[in-house]
């Protein structure tokens, strides 16, 4: 493995819940609790704090969009990959690749990335697409090249816009990801959470869902469109192919949304995490359900206990929201 690899928690993701983890674990009572379903797992960073946990035999993880689907296939699956040739591949982008001109650099170049950047990003897509491996080794070099975007994209950590202002530079940088060590049983899904709540079971469900009307599939658009490859045409100033993959959750009907939710899942145990900013100046960042809707709805299920903290949380660069707050909301299943 080469230095300085990434870890899970190492790219910025709009909610996620890196900086409080150890407050809803320290929250967590995980007696009687071996397998668990984060089923909107977002940046994977839960899921992943899971696996620490000795008594947890089986992790569900699920999500929307398909670069997360593959970014969870990398670190969770691929602990036993030989990382020979994908350090090999690695010298190999950054360092010998030809580099020609391609459909990231016909559309992205001196946007959100440089020219030069977008030569080489998507150079190694192309050259990931048409290698021979298995399927695993070739979501690592993907998540790989994600996370090696993130680390110098010209934005404030989506793409929704970019920075006007500045003028990117050549930076990027092929890294690999690390995966993560464990011994558990890992099933990765990408579905409806509402579909999937009818399928599964799991001891304790984790439940993080888009708090506001910001889409997900929106707000990580070239994430989507490299993972799938399919090269659709772009519009608008931040360059998105024709919507897809939206939740239902960031709509008006997103408390009829958790109400089917909750009432689908079999479990001993809910924990569901929300913050408090039905205030903003922004619109598009005001949460959806309100929290006495929540305390409703979960109270339909069982017994329910509430824990809060202040939180700075990530957004797009623009709201601010004094008192800010993240609630964490338990449920012992009736």
């Amino acid at each position: 493995m080469q230095n300085n690899s990434f870890d899970i928690s190492n790219r910025r993701y709009i909610g996620s819940k890196a900086k409080l983890v150890k407050w809803i674990f320290e929250n967590l009572n995980l007696e009687n609790i071996e397998s668990i379903c984060d089923i909107f797992a977002g940046s994977g960073v839960i899921a992943s704090n899971f696996t620490k946990k000795p008594q947890i035999k089986n992790i569900i993880l699920n999500d929307l969009l398909y670069s997360n689907e593959l970014i969870y296939s990398a670190f969770f699956l691929g602990q036993n990959i030989n990382f020979k040739p994908l350090l090999e591949l690695t010298n190999l982008f950054n360092n010998k690749l030809d580099l020609k001109p391609n459909y990231f650099s016909d559309n992205f170049s001196d946007k959100f990335f440089s020219y030069n950047d977008c030569l080489k990003i998507g150079s190694i897509r192309e050259y990931i697409a048409f290698l021979q491996i298995d399927d695993i080794s070739k979501n690592i070099l993907l998540a790989s090249l994600i996370y090696s975007m993130d680390k110098i994209a010209n934005t404030v950590g989506h793409y929704e816009a970019y920075r006007k202002s500045h003028i990117p530079q050549d930076k990027f940088i092929f890294k690999l990801i690390k995966p993560i060590k464990h011994n558990k049983t890992i099933q990765i899904y990408r579905q409806n959470a509402n579909n999937l709540a009818k399928e599964i079971k799991a001891d304790l469900i984790f439940i993080d869902p888009p708090y506001n009307s910001r889409q997900y599939s929106r707000f990580y658009h070239i994430y989507e469109n490299l993972v799938e490859w399919k090269k659709p045409k772009l519009s608008g100033i931040a360059l998105k192919p024709i919507a897809n993959n939206m939740s239902e959750y960031c709509r008006s009907n997103a408390s009829k949304e958790l109400e089917n939710l909750i009432a689908n899942l079999k479990c001993k145990k809910i924990a569901l995490t929300y913050n408090n900013t039905y205030n903003s100046k922004s619109k598009s960042s005001q949460n959806k359900i309100s929290f006495s809707e929540i305390e409703n709805i979960l109270k339909q299920k069982g017994k329910v206990t509430i824990k809060e903290k202040k939180h700075s949380y990530f957004n797009t660069g623009k709201t601010k929201f004094n008192e800010h707050k993240e609630y964490l909301f338990i449920v012992e299943v009736k």
